[in-house]
């Protein structure tokens, strides 16, 4: 086939055979800075994007009229204007379901690692300060037992709650909408925000980004919560009002954080770079081996299938 396709970054191998009919160029593995996004889509049929692409108007219009889809290998998808592309009669794509469980092993290894204070022993034992055991050093939170409250209960949110099941925790939810029958499976107890914020000992953020969730969780909702909870976040960095997280760790008014997603990435706030009390993954909530194989097959299955004028696996809009 004679259809160009660009691949914004290096992809799993997995992905990029399915694209093998196609006439594929792949940029690199750095995001691309927007002039060169701009300058390489021109003339494509289909765009394999990852969530560190802008794929605005702008861009849409610099592929040109043979432009027929986008294909975001992330499962959310705010880094795509889905209004624009419809109106360009473009179809959008993302890849839900298949990094449900690897990301929520991650959510659930931040709350672990934030209670127990992990990356902070670390730190004092690889800066060789590690002298001796005592009674009372680095003294964390139980976990088992313990109240999780899950902002957002989709399948990433149900997939936490899950893990959260194998440690006794009581599991509170709050969602734009009951589900009731996660409720009933899971044991789950429907809480508005407020409510569930000062109930819960441990708070798991996985909300998609949108204008209503944007700093969903500032300065008063921290104040909200208890002295002694745990913060985490993989879903989307504005979800969090960064600068307001930092004050509110280095005053201690929330006992620690585990964060996997920051509102201005790479860059984190540099108060937070100075705290011992959270830890600080790079984005890697899907970064596995077998998980990362599977977003860029499905990605590129998804725009294959637009191309050959069959449906997608996942649309986003019909």
């Amino acid at each position: 086939m004679h259809e160009k396709v660009l691949v914004t970054r290096e992809i799993p191998e997995t992905g990029l055979r399915i694209l093998e009919p196609f006439d594929t160029a792949v940029l690199h593995e750095r995001p691309p800075e927007r002039d060169e996004l701009l300058e390489a889509v021109r003339g494509v049929s289909g765009v394999l994007s990852t969530a560190t692409e802008n794929m605005d108007g702008e861009v849409m219009d610099a592929a040109g009229e043979n432009l027929k889809v986008i294909a975001n290998m992330a499962v959310g998808y705010d880094n795509v204007d889905v209004e624009a592309a419809g109106e360009r009669g473009v179809l959008v794509t993302n890849t839900p379901g298949v990094l449900d469980e690897t990301t929520a092993d991650v959510a659930f290894m931040l709350l672990l690692a934030a209670a127990r204070r992990l990356g902070e022993g670390e730190r004092l034992l690889r800066a060789g300060r590690w002298a001796w055991w005592g009674p009372k050093q680095l003294m964390g939170r139980d976990v088992w037992g313990k109240r999780l409250g899950i902002v957002g209960f989709g399948r990433i949110g149900q997939a936490v709650a899950r893990r959260a099941r194998g440690f006794g925790m009581e599991i509170l939810y709050h969602n734009r909408s009951r589900k009731e029958e996660a409720e009933r499976e899971l044991g789950a107890r429907y809480m508005d925000l407020d409510a569930l914020l000062g109930a819960a000992d441990f708070v798991s953020i996985h909300t998609p980004l949108t204008p209503e969730t944007t700093h969903l969780i500032g300065a008063d909702e921290l104040d909200n919560m208890k002295p002694e909870a745990v913060l985490v976040n993989t879903s989307r960095g504005p979800v969090v009002d960064e600068a307001a997280l930092a004050e509110a760790l280095a005053e201690q008014r929330i006992f620690a954080a585990g964060f996997d997603v920051y509102e201005n990435e790479p860059e984190v706030h540099p108060k937070l770079l100075e705290l011992e009390n959270v830890v600080l993954a790079p984005h890697i909530g899907s970064a596995s081996i077998e998980t990362r194989d599977k977003m860029a097959t499905l990605a590129a299955e998804n725009l294959a299938a637009v191309l050959r004028g069959e449906s997608p696996k996942t649309p986003v809009q019909g």
